[in-house]
């Protein structure tokens, strides 16, 4: 498999570069879809779906990385979620593309959901994987939903301090964060993504990264009051062995895209949380159809 692993500078934040990567040359005969990875990974979670030659013949593949993560950097020093959706679509427009598909990974579906929302004309179609459009709350916990304030508020608090440049990202972080996004992972892809977050992760300006993508992930605002205003398809897969969100609390918040042409949810069986790494067959082949569909 050979990428194309790039960055673009963007204005926003006080002027950003954002890491990007095309699976093949950009093709402006397809359509795109975007990629957006989920919590402390990278553009690398797409590995699966960049070495598939059917989706990559489909659509343009594009993994934009948010900010806090990967390649991503920014002059002020705080960011949102919105904010990753704004960049993400100054990056579009950078690159000369005007419309695509936007499919995101747990955080990546509340990016791709809020892209949606801002450019109405851009977004053609979402496809969340392993989500939650609620913030942190009692009524997703009630649902089956992982305590998403007790899992990273330890880890909000332990990266308080400023460390040492020869300081990168525990081990037992990597560990906990896939144990609970994939049911645990080979030694092989332990291995890699151990590599992947100590370069990512490294030293003080790493350290500050991470806490800060905790701290979002913690308390983001919840988007229900603006879901009856996403006006293109969605297509929702969601795992049912995912141990973050439960398929109960998509079946309930499916039905909040009132005005979506369609709004569709289809449960995978033994699906994890990284649904698109866990069982990328199933997902390719429903993005293919999706996208086919709405192109």
């Amino acid at each position: 498999m050979s990428t194309i692993a790039k960055t673009v500078e963007i204005p926003h934040l006080g002027g950003s570069t954002v890491g990007y990567t095309f699976a093949r040359p950009y093709d402006p005969a397809l359509p795109t879809l975007v990629l957006i990875n989920s919590y402390t990974t990278s553009a690398d979670l797409y590995r699966p779906q960049f070495a598939d030659p059917a989706l990559a013949s489909t659509a343009n593949l594009l993994a934009l990385e948010p900010y806090g993560h990967g390649r991503t950097r920014a002059t002020y020093q705080h960011f949102t979620f919105w904010d990753s959706a704004i960049a993400n679509l100054q990056v579009l427009e950078a690159l000369g593309i005007r419309e695509a598909f936007v499919l995101g990974t747990s955080q990546g579906g509340w990016v791709a959901v809020r892209m949606a929302l801002l450019a109405p004309d851009v977004v053609k179609g979402v496809i969340p994987l392993g989500t939650s459009m609620d913030f942190e709350s009692p009524r997703s916990r009630d649902l089956g939903c992982w305590d998403g304030i007790e899992f990273n508020t330890p880890i909000v608090d332990a990266l308080a301090d400023p460390v040492d440049e020869d300081w990168v990202v525990p081990d037992q972080f990597v560990d906990d964060v896939f144990d609970a996004a994939l049911g645990g992972i080979s030694g092989e892809e332990r291995d890699f993504w151990l590599a992947a977050y100590r370069a990512n992760y490294a030293g003080d300006a790493g350290r500050r990264r991470l806490r800060l993508s905790t701290v979002n992930l913690r308390d983001r605002d919840g988007l229900h009051g603006r879901l009856d205003e996403v006006r293109c398809p969605l297509l929702w897969l969601h795992g049912t062995a995912d141990q973050v969100y439960s398929v109960a609390n998509a079946e309930e918040e499916i039905r909040m895209f009132t005005h979506a042409p369609e709004a569709r949810l289809e449960t995978i069986e033994a699906g994890q949380h990284f649904l698109s790494a866990s069982n990328p067959v199933e997902v390719d082949s429903a993005v293919i159809d999706f996208v086919k569909r709405w192109a």
